[in-house]
C-alpha cells in the first residue's frame, strides 16, 4: 500500500462515516465501498518502476510511473520490475586458461531491466540467471584464452564478456551495460617463475641492443681506418686534436717540439694521444 491510496482511501471513509451519521446510511455505505475499492484498485509505481498485470491469468499490460489502476479481483501484480542499472559481482575459481594455467577470476556486470514483462514472464529469477550466465560465460572466454592476452588485454576480454553474456540475456528483456575484470590472481609459483621469465627476457633485449651497438661501432671504425689509410694527416690532426682535448680537461700542458710533430707518423701521433689520456701521464 502506497501512503497516497491510503489517504484517499481513509478521507472517503470518513465521509462515509459522516454521512452514515449525519443523512443516511446508504450515501455513507456508498462511499465506505469506495474506499475499499480505491484500497485495492489504485497503485502507485516510482519513475524507475515498473508493475506487470495480469487479468484474469493473463497478461494484461506494464503500469508505471506514477498512479494506475486496476481492476480488483481480476488484476493482480505479478510483479514489480526496477529498471535502474544494477551491478552484479561474479567469479571464476580456478578455472584453467588454453594453456592450462589455474587462475581465480573476479568481475562485476553492468545491467538494467529494458523489458518488464519478459523479465517478469519469461524467466523465474532474472537475477540469479544472470549470475549463473556470467559465470559460464567467464569460464568459457577464460578456457579459450592464453594467459598472457587475459593479463594485458582486459579490454578487449571485457567487450567479449559483455557481448557473450547480452546475447544469452536479450530474450528476457535484459541489456548487459559493461562487463569489467577487476582481478586475475595466478598462483605464487608461477607468479615468481613469470618474474624470471620476464627477467630472463629483459636480459636477453639487453644483449640484443648491446651486441646491435658494437656492430654498429665495428662498422664506423672500419670506415674510420679506410678513411685515415687513405689520408694519414687526418689522422695526425685527430691524435693532436685528442691531446689537446686531454689535456684541456686535465689543466694539464704537454710540450712536444715543432719537429716531432712533423716528424709524427700515424702510430706514434696516436701513442702519443694515448699516454697523454692515460692517468699515469705527469701534468
Amino acid at each position: 500500500m502506497n501512503p497516497i491510496t491510503v489517504f484517499i482511501a481513509l478521507v472517503l471513509a470518513f465521509i462515509g462515516l459522516g454521512l452514515s451519521a449525519a443523512l443516511t446510511p446508504l450515501i455513507g455505505g456508498i462511499f465506505i465501498l469506495l474506499a475499499v475499492i480505491v484500497l485495492f484498485s489504485l497503485k502507485m509505481a516510482k519513475s524507475w518502476e515498473r508493475f506487470v498485470i495480469l487479468r484474469a491469468g493473463r497478461f494484461h499490460g506494464v503500469k508505471g510511473p506514477g498512479l494506475f489502476a486496476i481492476v480488483p479481483v481480476l488484476d493482480s501484480v505479478t510483479a514489480v520490475i526496477d529498471e535502474r542499472i544494477q551491478t552484479t559481482g561474479f567469479n571464476a575459481e580456478q578455472a584453467l586458461t588454453r594453456d592450462t594455467v589455474p587462475v581465480n577470476v573476479d568481475a562485476i556486470i553492468f545491467w538494467n531491466v529494458n523489458d518488464a514483462a519478459k523479465a517478469a514472464l519469461k524467466i523465474t529469477n532474472y537475477r540469479q540467471a544472470i549470475d549463473r550466465v556470467a559465470q559460464t560465460s567467464l569460464r568459457e572466454m577464460i578456457g579459450s584464452s592464453m594467459l598472457a592476452t587475459l593479463l594485458s588485454e582486459r579490454q578487449e576480454a571485457d567487450e567479449k564478456l559483455r557481448v557473450q553474456i547480452g546475447s544469452k540475456t536479450a530474450e528476457w528483456g535484459i541489456t548487459i551495460r559493461a562487463v569489467e575484470i577487476r582481478d586475475v590472481a595466478i598462483p605464487v609459483g608461477l607468479q615468481d617463475a613469470m618474474s624470471r621469465q620476464a627477467q630472463a627476457e629483459r636480459e636477453r633485449q639487453a644483449r640484443v641492443i648491446l651486441g646491435s651497438a658494437e656492430a654498429e661501432i665495428a662498422e664506423k671504425f672500419v670506415e674510420a681506418a679506410k678513411l685515415y689509410g687513405d689520408h694519414p694527416a687526418a689522422l695526425q690532426l685527430r691524435a693532436m686534436n685528442i691531446i689537446y682535448e686531454t689535456t684541456k680537461e686535465r689543466g694539464a700542458t704537454i710540450l712536444i717540439p715543432t719537429s716531432m710533430v712533423d716528424a709524427m707518423n700515424p702510430p706514434t701521433a696516436l701513442a702519443v694521444a694515448a699516454f697523454a689520456a692515460s692517468p699515469n701521464a705527469p701534468t
